[in-house]
């Protein structure tokens, strides 16, 4: 069952209260704000994404079983967990980036 998380917007502006995740070369902000879950991301030079995912807005969905999810799927950005409780992938969806996200409940809080 896949629920809706988030939508990721791309920018290249610094905006105020943005968070940087050094070990994933970007900033993020504005989940915690939004009462509609949507959340700006800006890369740092370089950043190892695909242009689709730096240029593209996505819409993420939680599911319970990524592995599951991704079988069949035009994988661009391979299962990986960037904090505890949390697995990740992208797939491409007719063109666009989409975002499927595995979270164990009892190690990760999404809402700090």
């Amino acid at each position: 069952m896949r629920r809706f998380h988030h939508m990721g917007i791309p920018t290249d502006k610094p905006l105020r209260d943005e968070r940087h995740l050094s070990h994933l070369k970007m900033y993020v902000s504005g989940y915690e704000e939004s009462p509609y879950n949507i959340e700006w991301m800006r890369f740092e030079q370089g950043a190892p994404y695909p242009e689709i995912v730096k240029t593209l807005p996505h819409i993420a969905f939680e599911v319970d079983d990524l592995q599951a999810e991704l079988k069949g799927k035009n994988v661009i950005i391979q299962p990986n967990s960037p904090s505890p409780g949390l697995l990740v992938a992208f797939i491409e969806d007719n063109g666009a980036p989409v975002e499927l996200m595995q979270i164990d409940h009892t190690v990760f809080d999404d809402k700090n």
